[in-house]
């Protein structure tokens, strides 16, 4: 499994990857600069699709086919064909902060984190279909990767300032969250768990900030296997592909690359033995 870079933009943390089913195209982002990117792998062309006013800290891929943006102060945009509108103008607790890192669930809501406010530490919030939202989690000390176990009963949830990924029981009914335990833990030294997904065995892929590494951890918790890449901050990972076997990884750094390597802020492709599932979509009503 030997990463191949396929479109360098020099993204000081490019994050969240994500496959678009209907456009046959993998999406990123570069969150302080607020640019968003798009690569095709059939004419292997990659471009800059918006450059935004606002740090950009993640984003869904709605059921219509548009991009639901979660930005700087609490703010959700829907993005299509370069046109931007707003759904949630700001959240007043969020005012001095960002997202960082969502994930849509099976009935379209979208579990989405927040990094830490200068007097306090970041949070998860719900965002129902309806435009309702909850606070899940908070005490979070950097709010990263999310994903479902196949049998879409549990959550992985990522706290990379502890080094943790956490699992809790998922109720797909009401959204609801419980029964906190510990999945995995990353020695400081080591790096720290970002963003993450998993493949249709169950296992879960964690890109390691730090670690220049992107590892396979089975549903135990232990290590399967590991993948070096020419970058130290590996920040994300997705499956896309017409099977979903290609894996898509965001790497950070690419204002540095003396300091963090050659590919530093560049967007790898991994061809995996392995496949993974699509994503859900995002049915937030605007």
């Amino acid at each position: 499994m030997q990463p191949e870079l396929i479109a360098d933009f020099a993204c000081e943390c490019g994050e969240n990857p994500l496959w678009h089913p209907f456009e046959k195209c993998v999406y990123w982002a570069d969150i302080p600069t607020g640019r968003l990117f798009r690569f095709d792998p059939k004419t292997e062309h990659s471009e800059l699709c918006e450059r935004g006013e606002e740090a950009l800290g993640g984003f869904t891929i709605q059921a219509d086919g548009a991009l639901l943006l979660f930005l700087a102060r609490g703010a959700v945009k829907r993005w299509q064909d370069g046109v931007l509108t707003t759904v949630i103008e700001e959240i007043p607790d969020e005012r001095d902060t960002r997202f960082n890192d969502v994930i849509a669930d099976p009935a379209g809501r979208v579990f989405c984190g927040t990094m830490p406010a200068p007097d306090r530490p970041g949070r998860l919030y719900r965002l129902d279909v309806d435009g309702a939202l909850t606070m899940v989690l908070d005490g979070i000390a950097c709010s990263n990767g999310l994903g479902l176990t196949p049998d879409r009963k549990r959550m992985y949830y990522t706290d990379s300032g502890k080094g943790d990924i956490y699992l809790f029981d998922y109720d797909v009914s009401t959204g609801a969250v419980s029964n906190q335990r510990l999945f995995f833990r990353l020695p400081k030294e080591r790096g720290c768990p970002d963003g993450m997904t998993v493949d249709a065995e169950g296992f879960v892929w964690s890109a390691i900030w730090d670690g220049s590494c992107l590892v396979r951890l089975a549903p135990d918790g232990s290590e399967d296997r590991r993948t070096m890449f020419p970058a130290k901050k590996v920040s994300s990972v997705i499956f896309g592909g017409e099977d979903y076997r290609d894996l898509y990884i965001t790497t950070a750094g690419g204002q540095n690359k003396e300091a963090e390597g050659h590919g530093a802020g560049a967007l790898f492709r991994v061809r995996s033995d392995v496949p993974g599932v699509p994503e859900f979509l995002s049915r937030v009503l605007l």
